[in-house]
């Protein structure tokens, strides 16, 4: 309550609708635990997938169940030779009963959901169901004594028939193949034992030796299908692992991307804005430098200006720099391309150049092959690219160095170029920092000459928006040397000339007519690469 005496407003703040990244990664999460979760035994024994081996046994019941009503109709028929038909038939509908309830509680269990409860309740019942059927079996194959061989072995044979279907059919769940096949195998070995002769003894030892030999093989088809239900566990855990990890990195790149793309516009737009007073500001020092409207009362603001002045056009060339580099990533970089020729790009660079590495006492080496032919590539682009490196070498060589630029063929019919130094040269492992966006190497940092990071990345952008390659090689106290290529399909000799429209395809030629004005296709030469 306030001081007024008035309730404070409420206000309901609404919830954050969930992403459908989000939403992935909760369905991601849900499936691993459940695939974890199974890996929890309900028996206690061992890890074991109770419910699926449940279901496993279910479903082999219902699915041969035809073949367990056959085998019982064949031995009601086969035991009216030692019992009466009335006997048969009724022993017949009873198993037959006991096979009705087994398949109504397989239907049952596999419609029911799945819980540690109903499985446990489930196993118990379908382990009491196969004692009482193989219960049923001990009283159409128990006889009295006095029957020939022929008959005993026909007991065998029946015996060993029920053991192997009953055996196979609930391998998955072994308790209820012991249930149904150990009273079975008792009652038949007892009945032989008990006549007293050597034939039956013999029949008695291969009953429990049957018995023995189909459990053992019961229990290894046990463990395989365990093995398997275990394999598909790891495997479907492993899958929920990998759809998370999957869901996690598309979302992080899907917010990357668009923290990238925010970053581009945001170093575009201010790179416009800090354009405009730069402007203002290169124009007044110039002017005061110059001493246009005349002397300064004092000297020394002459050198103030001129600071400036030097200050501003630096920061205009970082601002170029970052606003080629947001361009470029955010794929708004539109190449202007014409003739170029590589040759003439590279000389005029080294003219530019030439004063601030005299300077330095650097020696630079000219080495063009001759004939070269002009390239169809962006000449503002090519010349940046020039700049780039020359300006790189000159800064990181050391006075009294050497810095080399080669321009020749590639062995693909391409042209590339070259610009080797004798500087302090890059760590292997620096590299990839420095063909990054502002990455910096270790000797950048130490150098006096700082620099933005810019302007290895930008060159790589632009060569790389060419088609052609750019490779950066360089050894600790021994230089750098950076190869840029451009692929054959930019020489100009190798491109085929413009032609014409063919005559019959064009209308009649009307000067005085406003489409046809100026209508003339300019055809490019292949060798010089001039339009004529």
């Amino acid at each position: 309550m306030s001081e007024s005496g008035e309730r404070p407003e409420v206000v309901a703040v609404p919830l954050e609708q969930p992403t459908p990244q989000s939403r992935g990664r909760r369905a991601a999460s849900q499936r691993v635990r459940e695939a974890r979760d199974r890996l929890t035994s309900t028996s206690g024994t061992r890890p074991a997938f109770d419910h699926e081996l449940l279901r496993q046994y279910a479903q082999t019941r219902l699915s041969a169940s035809l073949v367990v009503m056959l085998l019982v109709v064949a031995a009601g028929l086969l035991s009216s030779i030692w019992v009466s038909a009335l006997g048969a038939a009724v022993w017949t509908c009873v198993i037959l009963g006991v096979h009705a309830v087994m398949i109504t509680n397989c239907r049952r269990f596999l419609n029911e959901p799945a819980s540690p409860a109903t499985t446990r309740r489930w196993r118990t019942r379908f382990i009491l169901i196969d004692l009482l059927f193989g219960l049923s079996w001990t009283f159409i194959l128990i006889h009295p004594s006095g029957f020939d061989m022929v008959s005993n072995t026909l007991l065998v044979f029946l015996m060993l028939l029920v053991v192997a279907v009953s055996s196979m059919l609930a391998a998955s769940l072994p308790m209820a193949a012991f249930a149904a096949t150990v009273p079975v195998t008792t009652a038949i070995a007892l009945n032989f034992a008990l006549r007293g002769s050597f034939d039956d003894y013999v029949l008695a030892i291969l009953a429990i030796a049957a018995e023995g030999y189909f459990a053992l093989l019961a229990y290894r088809l046990h463990s395989t299908t365990l093995a398997a239900l275990e394999a598909r566990a790891e495997k479907d855990a492993l899958i929920g692992e990998l759809e998370q990890a999957k869901a996690i990195s598309d979302e992080a790149r899907f917010r990357a991307e668009s923290a990238n793309v925010a970053k581009s516009r945001f170093l575009a737009q201010m790179s416009h804005e800090l354009r405009t007073p730069l402007n203002a500001i290169l124009g007044f020092s110039e002017v005061m430098k110059s001493e246009i409207f005349g002397k300064h009362a004092v000297p020394v603001y002459k050198d103030y200006s001129a600071d400036i002045h030097n200050s501003g056009v630096h920061l205009l060339n970082l601002i170029n720099e970052i606003l080629d580099l947001s361009r470029i990533e955010a794929g708004r970089y539109e190449l202007n391309e014409e003739a170029v020729s590589l040759v003439h790009v590279v000389a005029d660079c080294h003219h530019l150049l030439k004063l601030r590495a005299s300077s330095r006492g650097l020696t630079i080496h000219e080495v063009f092959e001759a004939g070269m032919p002009r390239l169809w590539a962006d000449e503002r682009a090519v010349r940046q690219v020039v700049l780039n490196l020359l300006s790189n070498a000159i800064k990181f060589t050391p006075p009294g160095g050497e810095i080399w630029l080669k321009v020749g063929w590639t062995a693909s019919g391409g042209q590339y170029l070259t610009c080797k130094d004798s500087g302090s040269g890059i760590a292997e492992e620096e590299i990839p920092i420095v063909l990054a966006s502002f990455g910096q190497g270790s000797n950048s940092i130490k150098s006096a000459e700082q620099g933005a990071g810019l302007g290895l990345p930008i060159a790589k952008n632009l060569i790389d928006m060419h088609g052609g390659t750019f490779t950066l090689k360089s050894k600790l106290r021994i230089g750098t040397e950076v190869t840029v290529t451009f692929p054959p399909e930019r020489v100009m000799s190798a491109l085929a000339p413009m032609q014409e429209p063919s005559p019959a395809l064009q209308p009649e030629w009307d000067p005085t007519h406003e489409n046809h004005r100026a209508r003339k296709v300019p055809i490019m030469n292949a060798g010089t690469g001039l339009k004529e």
